[in-house]
């Protein structure tokens, strides 16, 4: 007698299942009752089968992601003492925020880092000179500069100099950085924040992405400063479709570089999207980043800095990051996510979901490179035009209610006033000035109707 319980039953094909179904449904329109579509235009069905299976080659995350803790350095002794309570408390990354040039010295002064802890500025400024800084105080550890020029042209409409400058000063940082450092970044969050679809995000960070690699190709300079780009993205809500995001990225990432002749490591880093995230009913975030942090590590993100539950009202604080920080740690060590990254593999649906995300980014990045490349499209208009499109459309549906935001546009508490606890302007500023281009402006879903609550408190 066979021990495995299925081999008593015949198997059943797809074209069974759906026959069934449609039995089943009486008459009923199959496409109409049961399958929607997504904004991405991806038709989801309620079944998938092995009938039906393919799986892409995607490339194996090498090592267990890192839990980062972003610290803003108003003061570098202040700076340095979060860091150091960051990394005696489980996280396993530190990321270093500043608008301008600090001492590195003091910042640096008796911290002490495992090897393999990752340290992650993120610089608000270029200045060669500071970089160089960096680089010699931190020779010795694992750091990422993150440097993006173009990302810094369609967030703020501007180079930080100019485009010649610009691209002089990185040649010099990629050329004299030490090969196991990583120089580039590739910030695709903002596409997320500012209401870009899943196949744009995909789409933008490839082609955003390949300009760097065209650049560096062209000058013939040694490619061990582009084989470490590190992508930074923002996972949302929609906790199938983000997984399959990140996936699709690296399995689409692994070919253009194959394309360059490359071998190039997928290095993600993931923080929770604030376009979801709300002012009233606040708590909700904590469950929202939950979700999303959960759909980076089965997505492959190797280090994921997680937004506190506050973070779009109050200033950054020790209980709202120790609480963002043990929601990491939980689901590493109590929920057994420690190594998750190849759970999602052989899935139907999130390798289904892989496999169109993939090909229809694959068919905008394309289409953006006939165009004559990422940068052109942002000097004519077009990746704003369309991420403007994909956010109104996005929008709308919040409008509608048939996009929830818990606690928000659905089940609000008309006793949870919110004007007294406001530490942070939590609404788009608008400061208009002369820019070479149109930025593209992150903002949140619930900001009008936040707006409009705000104003009725009494």
């Amino acid at each position: 007698m066979s021990t495995f319980l299925f081999d008593e039953f015949s198997e059943v094909s797809a074209k069974q299942w759906k026959q069934k179904i449609q039995f089943d449904l009486k008459g009923a329109d199959y496409n109409e009752t049961l399958v929607w579509e997504s904004n991405e235009g991806i038709k989801v069905t309620p079944l998938y089968h092995q009938d039906d299976f393919t799986a892409l080659d995607i490339p194996e995350v090498e090592k267990q992601y890192a839990i980062c803790q972003s610290i803003f350095i108003s003061d570098e002794q202040t700076a340095n003492f979060l860091a150091k309570d960051a990394l005696k408390r489980g996280a396993t990354a530190v990321q270093f925020e500043a608008n301008a040039s600090f001492d590195i010295a003091a910042l640096m002064k008796g911290l002490v880092i495992p090897k393999e802890t990752e340290i992650h500025f993120k610089l608000q400024f270029l200045s060669e000179s500071f970089v160089f800084d960096i680089i010699a105080q931190t020779e010795d550890h694992k750091v990422f500069l993150n440097i993006d020029l173009i990302g810094n042209l369609a967030k703020s409409g501007d180079w930080f100099y100019d485009l010649k400058q610009d691209h002089a000063m990185l040649e010099t940082i990629v050329d004299k950085a030490p090969a196991h450092m990583s120089v580039l970044a590739v910030n695709a969050s903002l596409y997320q924040n500012a209401g870009a679809n899943t196949v744009q995000q995909i789409a933008y960070a490839l082609a955003h992405a390949n300009e760097y690699l065209n650049h560096f190709n062209k000058q013939n300079q040694a490619t061990a400063g582009i084989k470490k780009i590190q992508f930074h993205f923002s996972v949302g809500s929609n906790y199938f479709f983000e997984i399959a995001k990140l996936r699709a990225f690296r399995y689409l990432w692994k070919l253009l570089c194959e394309d360059y002749k490359l071998t190039c490591a997928s290095t993600v880093f993931v923080t929770p999207s604030l376009r979801n995230k709300t002012l009233y009913d606040y708590n909700v975030n904590m469950l929202r980043s939950t979700t999303e942090c959960m759909s980076a590590i089965l997505g492959g993100a190797t280090t994921i800095s997680n937004a506190s539950y506050d973070a779009i009202f109050h200033k950054k604080n020790e209980f709202g990051e120790r609480i963002a920080r043990n929601q990491l740690l939980i689901l590493q060590d109590e929920s057994y996510f420690k190594e998750a990254a190849q759970f999602a593999d052989g899935s139907y649906y999130i390798e289904a979901l892989t496999k169109q995300l993939a090909e229809k980014a694959l068919e905008l990045f394309k289409s953006i490179e006939q165009s004559g490349g990422f940068v052109k499209q942002l000097f004519e208009g077009t990746i704003q035009r369309k991420i403007e499109e994909s956010a109104a459309k996005e929008q709308a549906q919040f409008n509608s209610g048939s996009l929830v935001l818990l606690g928000t546009n659905a089940h609000p508490n008309q006793d949870d006033k919110m004007k007294g606890n406001i530490e942070l302007y939590p609404f788009v500023k608008t400061k208009p000035r002369k820019t070479l281009i149109q930025p593209i402006i992150a903002k949140r879903l619930a900001e009008k109707l936040e707006q409009e609550r705000l104003e009725k408190e009494v």
